[in-house]
């Protein structure tokens, strides 16, 4: 039993690093001092280190439990909310959450090109599918017109993110909410 105790702690210790590592990154960027991090999740250094050997192996740690939490999301959303439209919305807020706080990625792993296509790729295939059930979704609703590609729609989500890094005025969210209302089916077709 110990052993099995001690795989729970380390797993929570995991748990508890990346919901802090996001958490600083989003404040303090992706170069944030790792002591920071460990004293956000409540643990040691060698904490870190023992799960995470580098920066770059905690940043897409980080980065994989927020695609994870983002793809889990889409199904909870569609089964919770009033409509598949309010769904999409929902799961896009989360999507728009994520991209803007993915800030430094690209940076953190320069120098790693693999790690990063791995992870752009892992993105994709755990992100499109859940975007497509929702776009689907909708559509059958009635709420959309169809047509819409979920690689698209994620893309140019994307794209209208990429201006927050450098200037504090720009609210992505509200260009999003446009993009979103372009979607809907119109009362009159």
């Amino acid at each position: 039993m110990p052993s099995r105790s001690k795989r729970a702690d380390a797993q929570r210790n995991r748990e508890a690093v990346l919901t802090a590592a996001a958490a600083v990154f989003v404040t303090a960027g992706v170069d944030a001092p790792i002591r920071r991090i460990a004293a956000e999740a409540g643990v040691g250094m060698a904490t870190i280190y023992r799960h995470f050997p580098t920066r770059a192996d905690l940043v897409t740690a980080v980065y994989q439990h927020q695609i994870e939490a983002c793809a889990e999301a889409g199904p909870h959303l569609l089964a919770d909310a009033d409509s598949p439209l309010d769904a999409l919305h929902q799961w896009i807020d989360l999507f728009v959450d994520f991209l803007v706080t993915k800030h430094g990625l690209a940076d953190a792993l320069q120098s790693d090109s693999d790690r990063f296509t791995a992870l752009h790729a892992y993105f994709l295939d755990r992100l499109l599918p859940v975007c497509a059930h929702l776009l689907d979704a909708a559509v059958e609703a009635g709420d959309i017109t169809p047509g819409t590609q979920p690689y698209e729609l994620m893309r140019g989500i994307g794209n209208l993110c990429i201006g927050r890094d450098n200037d504090p005025r720009y609210d992505p969210r509200r260009l999003v909410a446009l993009l979103l209302q372009g979607l809907r089916r119109s009362s009159t077709a």
